[in-house]
C-alpha cells in the first residue's frame, strides 16, 4: 500500500520551493517604508547649520536617499546618496545649511528628505520640515557701566539682547557662565555672575558677553573692567606625626582601598586626588541653581570667629622638612569655641548636606544666580537637601571632620562652580556698590 502519491510528492516539492523562494528572496518583498528622522531641532536655521540625518530600512536596504531646501518655489539639492549593493541598512549623515550662498532671504523655507529601498515595490519615504531662516545675530548692549574686579573675587555684568536666545552669559577667557533674567516673564534683561581668576593677566584677560539665538546666529560683546591689584600670603605647614595618624585612620575607615599605605602616601592621596575627586563634585552640585535671586544683602559672618587662614592662602605641606604637597586655600578659616552653632550665611536652598572627602561634614547652599557658599569640617549636620533655609538658620555645629586639624568652619562662596574670595560677599559697602546699583538699571 502506497501511503504517499506521486501528486503528493509533487505538491510537497511545490511548497518547498515556494517556501524557499520566500526564505530567500523575502528583503524584495518588502512592503514598509524607509525610516527617515532629523537628529535634534531643525525648526530655525541661522547662518550657518549642520543638519544629522538618520536614514534606516532594516528589511531589503537602502538604494537612494536625497535632501533639498526650496524656498519661493527654488528648490536646491544639498545630497544625493546612491546605494548600488544590498546591505546597506542604515545611513547616518550631515548637509550644511547656508543660506547665504543659496541666496535664501530671511523667512520659512521647505527642507524635503526621501530614502528609497530597494524591494521590489520601491518604497518611497517623504519627510518634510518647514524652517525659519533668520541670519540676523543677536544684538547686545552692556548696561553696566563700571567692572571694579580683584583676582579671586567676584563682579556683576548686566545686559540687554535684542532677541530670543538659547544661551547667554559671560565668558571669562574660555569659560563660561550663564546669564539670567532679570525679571520674570519675557525679559530681555539679564544679569551674570562670574568669578575673576586667582593669577588673571591684565594684558590677555578678555571678559565678554556671549550670545547664542534660537537659530545658532552667535554674538560678543567686550567687558570693560578695572583690575585692582591683590597679592596672596604664601606659608609652610609643618604636618605632624599626631595629625598624619588622625587623617590616616578616618579617611581608611571611609575608604578601604587606602588601607595599607603609608600616613605620607595617604596624605598625598588625599590633598591631591581626593581633592580634585571632591572639587569636580562640588561643580556638578553647583552646575542646578535656582534662576532667581534669593539672597538679600551681605552674608553673615560666623560670630565672635576669629580667622585662621585666608581665601588665596598658598601652602607647602612639609614632614620632617620634606616637602610632601602644595594647596591653595579656597576659602576662610574660622574658629569660634568647639561646637560652636553655624548659621546659613543667607536665604536660600539646601543643595547638599553630608560627607564630601576633605570637607568632612558639608553643606551646600544655592543662593540662585550661580551663587553658593560651603560649609565644611562640621561635626553634626543639620540640614536637609532640598529644604529652604533663611539667613541665620543653624545648620550645624562647628567641628574637625575631614582634612581639619582642629575645630573650626571652612567657609567658601562660589560662583558659576568657581571658588571666591568670601570677604566680598561680608561687607555691606562692597553689595551696594557692585550689586545693588546696578540692578535698578533693569527696573
Amino acid at each position: 500500500m502506497k501511503i504517499f502519491t506521486a501528486r503528493f510528492w509533487a505538491y510537497l516539492s511545490v511548497v518547498l520551493l515556494v517556501v524557499i523562494s520566500l526564505v530567500l528572496f523575502t528583503p524584495y518583498f518588502d512592503v514598509f517604508k524607509p525610516d527617515v528622522r532629523f537628529v535634534g531641532p531643525v525648526d530655525r536655521v541661522g547662518q550657518v547649520k549642520t543638519v544629522t540625518i538618520n536614514v534606516s530600512d532594516p528589511d531589503s536596504g537602502l538604494r537612494h536617499v536625497g535632501v533639498s531646501i526650496a524656498q519661493h518655489g527654488i528648490a536646491y539639492t544639498l545630497a544625493s546618496l546612491d546605494f548600488p549593493e544590498q546591505g546597506t541598512n542604515h545611513k547616518s549623515f550631515t548637509v550644511e545649511l547656508n543660506p547665504r550662498s543659496l541666496k535664501f532671504r530671511d523667512g520659512e523655507a521647505l527642507i524635503t528628505v526621501t530614502a528609497s529601498d530597494r524591494s521590489l515595490f520601491g518604497n518611497t519615504a517623504r519627510l518634510e520640515q518647514r524652517v525659519i531662516i533668520d541670519q540676523v545675530p543677536p544684538q547686545i548692549s552692556l548696561l553696566s557701566s563700571y567692572h571694579n574686579i580683584s583676582p579671586g573675587g567676584s563682579c556683576l555684568a548686566v545686559y540687554s539682547i535684542s532677541k530670543e536666545t538659547e544661551k547667554s552669559g559671560i565668558k571669562v577667557g574660555d569659560d563660561f557662565f550663564p546669564g539670567y533674567p532679570a525679571a520674570s516673564g519675557d525679559s530681555k534683561v539679564y544679569l551674570a555672575f562670574f568669578p575673576v581668576p586667582l593669577n588673571p593677566d591684565k594684558g590677555s584677560l578678555r571678559i565678554t558677553v556671549h550670545a547664542k539665538d534660537t537659530a545658532g546666529n552667535e554674538s560678543t560683546a567686550s567687558v570693560p573692567y578695572h583690575l585692582k591689584p591683590k597679592r596672596f600670603r604664601s606659608d609652610s605647614v609643618e604636618v605632624s606625626d599626631a595629625f598624619l595618624s588622625k587623617v590616616v585612620l578616618e579617611f581608611q575607615q571611609q575608604d578601604p582601598g587606602l588601607r595599607g599605605k603609608s600616613p605620607v602616601d595617604t596624605f598625598v592621596y588625599i590633598n591631591e586626588t581626593l581633592r580634585e575627586e571632591n572639587s569636580k563634585a562640588i561643580q556638578a552640585v553647583c552646575a542646578k541653581t535656582a534662576s532667581v535671586r534669593l539672597w538679600q544683602g551681605p552674608f553673615l559672618r560666623m560670630k565672635e570667629a576669629a580667622p585662621m587662614a585666608l581665601f588665596g592662602d598658598r601652602r607647602t605641606y612639609t614632614h620632617h622638612r620634606q616637602k610632601i604637597g602644595e594647596s591653595i586655600h579656597l576659602g576662610v578659616d574660622l574658629a569660634s569655641t568647639a561646637h560652636a552653632p553655624i548659621e546659613a550665611a543667607n536665604r536660600g536652598v539646601i543643595a547638599f548636606s553630608g560627607q564630601l572627602g576633605i570637607y568632612g561634614n558639608a553643606v551646600i547652599i544655592d543662593h540662585g544666580l550661580g551663587i553658593f557658599s560651603l560649609y565644611a569640617h562640621m561635626s553634626e549636620l543639620k540640614a536637609v537637601e532640598g529644604r529652604e533655609v533663611a539667613k541665620g538658620d543653624v545648620i550645624g555645629t562647628s567641628g574637625e571632620t575631614g582634612f581639619a586639624g582642629g575645630d573650626h568652619l571652612h567657609f567658601s562662596i562660589l560662583v558659576g562652580g568657581r571658588f571666591v574670595d568670601p570677604v566680598e560677599w561680608w561687607d555691606p559697602h562692597w553689595i551696594t556698590d557692585n550689586v545693588e546699583k546696578k540692578l535698578p538699571q533693569v527696573s
